[in-house]
């Protein structure tokens, strides 16, 4: 009885002993998507992917992976490492056998990770961050150990959660809070890209109102939209030029004072962003949503004579693709132009399904840079009002829409580089149609809608000229007779015309008799069609159609926009074999990548729809992508630090949940706001920390990815410029409007082709913010390069941060900084002009509200006696420095500004504290 009770008792122990295993004993499961890809990414994708696929044999999509090789066989046989050629091969000793292919093994450990996958099935994951975003998970205890240090209270700020949680992991701990004018100042500069205003600070530090409340009172300045539309002007490649070589002058400054009012309106960003992909395409678009979409024409466009204008609104079309993804899905959408992404699971084809979005806008390469939207004077549109309510009385509802349009942005039309089949013809610079006294050309599948009359823009220089339209060829029926002569310039012509339908070939004719040279007879830019003014007969006529004629002559600001082609101009999309657009492949139609969120059948098949698709709250990186950005704009580096790229070759979030969840607080509690989602992050503890850096803290986290210190980087080229002219109390607050040109060197703009120059602004105009400075791709604001600004030919997430020499030269020399000494230093002077001390005591306090220091303050009284001895035992040296316009400079103006100078160059005033 006894062994009977010993045996059962040794069954049950070694039952139990089993399950412990089960439970405790089981290997973990690896995670394809932290563990596995990353290896295949670095060893076996450049062979075996999107690119090349030798050997049959690809482990960039789930398919192909495991599919049949060449050899007839997978290489991966789920649940079977050993009989996996792909194992075989790592394994093999052989070099000409053994992968990756002449290059170095992997590691044991890389092998052991590959064959514990297959042999737990090689489950195929996503990548994190192609998952949407997932709301998070309540959390009840946020004094948890490593939420906060002893020398931090106690934050109320999710954020301080989860970077307590990351620093607990390793072993560090927050830093204790920034000096409070510090502080201050760093979110100031952080909101508006300034210092803090004096009447801000003195509320500060009389303790009338709160930190919280100071943000509050900056996030609704109108400073705060400047400072951030510096940054999206960088993803937007915003410029005052278009490009290439000739680089001439454009009129895009309207679009950057959208950016402007759409931040300090605190636009929501998924509004922000349906109005710049598809403004046009919302019904009834309002001018300013018309406007925000020239996010899509800072496009370069190159008018230079001899370039083919398609092939240059081609380039256009990719740059948009390359670009939407870039900015709103941190995805390298440009690697697909000419292959399958050799990394994340995007394939060639989807690159130009992508693309079909994009590929029906009516803009083309034209030297005009048509469609633009045309800003008419309030006086303006109420004679265009008048016209409109006559076409709905005598017309239709419909047709006064029509003419609406037209007169607002000067679509539907035809270039005349659409011209073919030159007979005595030819296009001039390859821009415009010119047909010479007894020439031809067509221009083939025009559909005129059915109107009675042609409008015609053109100019010629000579008199007795007549054309003739004719439908089909020269023998076809004359739609249209009439004379050409001599204009003063181009001009807008109507000219009556037969009606026909459907889309028809037109056979344009130029003789004149009296001509026998190769001069062309007319220069022609455009083609459109729209019905004359109905109620010809009726009392006011006159006066509707005099004002139909002067809104078509517009003059005024015209800003270049994009405008769908209508059903009847459709562009098709081809794939481009090999990224080539001479070598069309397979038709494909709009439609978005398969591994990113799932298309909605009630969003049309246009750029609507993509950006509804692309704003949608389960599409997994526009919000991560936003919130990354802006966390990179406060703290120096992304929570992913690869901006531009999400994808598999990514860096790893540093912080994923934190990601997730301010991606998730700013769709769904903040509904998109961005000032919100600004004022929760410089609220924490986190931002909040000193900046303040320990040898050991260094050690650790040198590039303080675990957020154990507060964020202390260079300011931006604007900013610092700014800055500088605000403390010397010069800087404008004028608003909006042209690009300005502040003082640059001589001979930095040499144009060629164009009568351009830098005709230097006067007055505020001279002083004005660095958003408002007119850029020039090809010849960028001198100390704005010095200082890593971008040129801005393509979208750029990110400015690199450079230490050079040139800046140093540039705040010690440039005018724009020398003059800011000096009126700088007239302030420091009226403290006490026979006290320097005390002067040059107020001017640091002022610049980096901070008290100086005895030793800083004995070294500039030092800099400042040494200078004013210079001064007075030579007078001549007053004028070789410190020249400015209306001031006489006496010695001690002039040691002053000396050391004003110094204190603009310290390292604390360009540097974020």
């Amino acid at each position: 009885m006894n062994n009977l009770k010993i045996a059962g008792f040794l069954t049950f122990a070694v039952i139990i002993a089993i399950a412990g295993f089960m439970i405790f004993g089981q290997e973990k499961e690896v995670d394809f998507s932290t563990q596995i890809k990353p290896i295949l990414n670095k060893n076996c994708i450049s062979c075996h992917g999107g690119v090349k696929k030798s050997g049959g044999f690809s482990v960039l999509f789930e398919e192909e992976a495991f599919a049949n090789t060449k050899s007839g066989h997978p290489a991966i046989i789920p649940g079977d490492p050993n009989g996996s050629e792909m194992i075989r091969r790592l394994t093999a000793t052989d070099p000409e056998v053994r992968m990756p292919y002449e290059r170095s093994p992997l590691s044991e450990e890389e092998i052991d990770l590959l064959k514990t996958w297959i042999k737990q099935g090689a489950k195929w994951g996503e990548h994190w961050a192609y998952d949407p975003v997932q709301a998070p998970e309540t959390i009840d205890q946020k004094t948890s150990a490593g939420f906060a240090a002893d020398n931090n209270p106690t934050s109320t700020n999710t954020i301080d959660f989860y970077v307590g949680k990351k620093l607990e992991e390793q072993e560090l701990a927050f830093s204790k809070e920034e000096q409070p004018l510090k502080l201050l100042r760093r979110a100031a500069l952080d909101i508006t890209g300034l210092p803090p205003t004096s009447e801000l600070v003195g509320q500060f530090s009389s303790k009338k109102i709160t930190y919280e409340q100071a943000v509050d009172q900056m996030l609704a300045s109108s400073t705060f939209g400047e400072k951030w539309a510096t940054w999206w002007l960088d993803l937007a490649r915003y410029a005052d030029t278009k490009g290439y070589e000739r680089d001439v002058s454009r009129t895009m400054w309207p679009y950057r004072d959208y950016v402007i009012r759409a931040f300090n309106d605190d636009k929501p960003f998924d509004e922000f962003t349906i109005e710049q992909l598809a403004g046009d395409l919302l019904p009834n678009p309002t001018e300013e949503q018309l406007a925000a979409t020239a996010f899509h024409r800072n496009t370069m466009n190159n008018d230079e004579g001899g370039t083919n204008d398609e092939e240059f609104r081609v380039a256009a079309v990719l740059d948009r693709v390359g670009t939407t993804y870039e900015v709103w899905q941190s995805t390298t959408m440009a690697c697909v132009q000419c292959h399958s992404h050799p990394y994340d699971p995007i394939r060639h084809e989807e690159f130009y399904q992508s693309a079909a979005f994009f590929n029906n806008s009516r803009d083309e390469d034209t030297h005009d840079e048509e469609p633009r939207l045309r800003f008419y004077s309030p006086e303006e549109k109420t004679e265009i009002e008048s016209v409109l309510t006559w076409v709905k009385e005598n017309e239709s509802e419909k047709a006064a829409v029509e003419r609406k349009n037209f007169m607002t942005f000067l679509e539907p039309k035809y270039p005349s580089h659409n011209a073919v089949d030159f007979n005595n013809a030819e296009l001039i610079d390859t821009k415009w149609l010119g047909i010479q006294a007894n020439g031809s050309a067509y221009l083939r599948k025009v559909d005129t809608r059915g109107s009675d009359q042609m409008l015609m823009y053109y100019g010629s220089g000579l008199d007795g000229s007549k054309m003739t339209i004719r439908k089909g060829g020269p023998e076809g029926e004359v739609l249209a007779e009439f004379p050409i002569n001599k204009t003063k310039g181009d001009i807008i012509r109507a000219i009556p015309i037969k009606p026909t339908s459907g889309h028809v070939d037109l056979y344009l004719e130029v003789k004149n008799s009296g001509v026998k040279s190769d001069q062309n007879a007319a220069k022609f830019v455009w083609f459109a069609f729209v019905p004359s003014l109905a109620g010809k007969d009726k009392p006011g006529f006159k006066d509707v159609q005099s004002s139909w004629e002067t809104a078509l002559n517009f003059r005024g600001t015209k800003l270049p926009i994009l405008i769908e082609n209508p059903s009847y101009m459709a562009r098709e999309t081809r794939v481009f074999e090999r990224g080539n657009w001479m070598t069309l492949g397979e038709k494909v139609n709009p439609e978005i990548p398969k591994t990113l969120n799932n298309w909605n059948s009630e969003w049309p098949a246009n750029r609507l729809g993509f950006a509804y698709w692309l704003t949608d709250k389960q599409n997994p990186l526009t919000s991560r992508t936003l919130v990354n950005r802006v966390w990179d704009q406060l703290f120096g580096r992304g929570i992913v630090s690869s901006l531009e790229d999400m994808g598999t070759q990514s860096d790893p979030p540093s912080h994923p949940e934190l990601l997730d969840y301010l991606a998730w607080k700013t769709m769904n509690d903040y509904d998109w706001s961005m000032k919100s989602l600004i004022r929760e992050i410089v609220t924490s503890a986190t931002y909040k920390q000193s900046s303040a850096i320990s040898s050991e803290l260094y050690q650790k986290d040198p590039q303080n990815k675990w957020y154990a210190r507060g964020p202390r980087f260079r300011l931006s080229a604007e900013q610092v410029r700014d800055q500088a002219l605000a403390v010397a109390g010069l800087l404008s607050d004028k608003m909006y409007g042209p690009g300005v040109k502040p003082h640059q060197p001589e001979g930095i703009w040499e144009t060629v082709y164009n009568g351009d120059s830098w005709n230097e602004s006067k007055g505020e105009d001279a002083h004005r913010r660095g958003i408002y400075t007119f850029l020039k791709r090809t010849s960028p604001y001198p100390s704005f390069i010095s200082f890593d600004a971008a040129s801005r030919e393509v979208c750029l997430s990110r400015r690199i941060v450079t230490n050079t020499p040139l800046q140093a030269l540039v705040t010690l020399n440039d005018p724009v900084y020398l003059e800011a000494a000096y009126y700088l230093a007239e302030d420091m002077i009226k403290q006490d002009a026979s006290k320097p001390e005390k002067g040059i005591a107020y001017g640091y306090q002022k610049l980096v509200l901070n008290p100086i220091s005895e030793m800083k303050l004995k070294t500039l009284s030092t800099l400042y006696d040494g200078a004013l001895a210079e001064y007075k035992s030579k007078p001549e040296s007053l004028q070789a420095f410190f020249t400015i316009k209306d001031k006489s400079t006496n010695p001690e103006q002039a040691a002053m500004s000396v050391v004003a100078n110094a204190l603009l160059n310290m390292d604390e005033f360009l540097t974020k504290p």
